[in-house]
């Protein structure tokens, strides 16, 4: 039997089961989004080919797809910025950014502004590349007397100029070195390890070859917020299973070639 007071019974029951499911959808939502928004801003300086350089209108590089790979594993989405080398260790104290991929080696001076990660890379250092006929080069110490050719205001320049009797050409460009030594118009160069592995990568390895070891090798490290040693905790977990399931490796061989 229809009464008023039974049907106000029924439309309160009926609103009330309708506010509770529009507030569980609301909180799915809530939650939806807040998982989206676990964000890692990493910043670079983007002039450093292989690691971080610009490819027409996009960031490229060794550090930016391994940087990628390390936000994915942890959750995250990485969202990129590019600056210059003197605003990186700026922007991550005033929280501009969470993580510096930019090439840095754990230097002293840095270890007192920032934290480090784990070593990402461990093949650093400078070499010496000469054209594939060469003969009785195999390492910086065979050059004393040769015509050796470095980029401008570089350690390798700084390097190059330490030879014995060596006469020093310096480029402005890593592209005018290797351009150079195919020519013929040096003897040899010293370059970035990094650097000379991704110009081999390119092609360079037609006529030109890496001698001896690298020298001065620094590892290269991610850099953080001195208060912000969960973060780091989290990248060098991503990076010990980045390397163990073969992310790593994958990501080095697209940029250097094979070890």
């Amino acid at each position: 039997m229809f009464t008023y007071k039974n049907f106000s019974k029924k439309l309160a029951l009926t609103l009330t089961a309708g506010l509770l499911a529009i507030g569980l959808l609301a909180g799915c939502g809530s939650s939806g989004d807040q998982a989206k928004e676990k964000v890692l801003r990493v910043g670079a300086e983007t002039t450093f080919p292989p690691f971080e350089f610009t490819e027409g209108d996009k960031y490229v590089g060794f550090d930016i797809d391994l940087a990628d790979a390390v936000a994915k594993k942890m959750g995250y989405k990485m969202e990129f910025k590019s600056m210059g080398f003197d605003a990186l260790i700026p922007a991550l104290k005033s929280g501009d950014i969470d993580m510096i991929a930019s090439g840095i080696n754990p230097t002293p001076e840095r270890a007192k502004a920032i934290l480090f990660s784990d070593p990402y890379f461990d093949r650093g250092g400078f070499v010496t590349i000469v054209r594939k006929d060469t003969t009785g080069v195999n390492g910086m110490n065979d050059l004393a007397g040769k015509k050796i050719g470095a980029q401008i205001g570089t350690v390798s320049a700084e390097l190059a100029h330490k030879v014995p009797n060596a006469t020093v050409k310096e480029t402005d460009s890593n592209s005018q070195l290797f351009t150079e030594l195919q020519a013929g118009t040096i003897d040899a160069a010293i370059q970035d390890n990094p650097v000379a592995l991704y110009y081999m990568k390119q092609g360079a390895d037609k006529d030109l070859k890496i001698v001896g070891s690298p020298v001065n090798p620094e590892p290269l490290v991610f850099g953080f917020r001195m208060d912000d040693k969960e973060l780091q905790g989290k990248v060098n977990q991503a990076l010990a299973e980045l390397k163990k399931d073969g992310t790593y490796e994958t990501i080095y061989n697209k940029w250097f070639g094979n070890k």
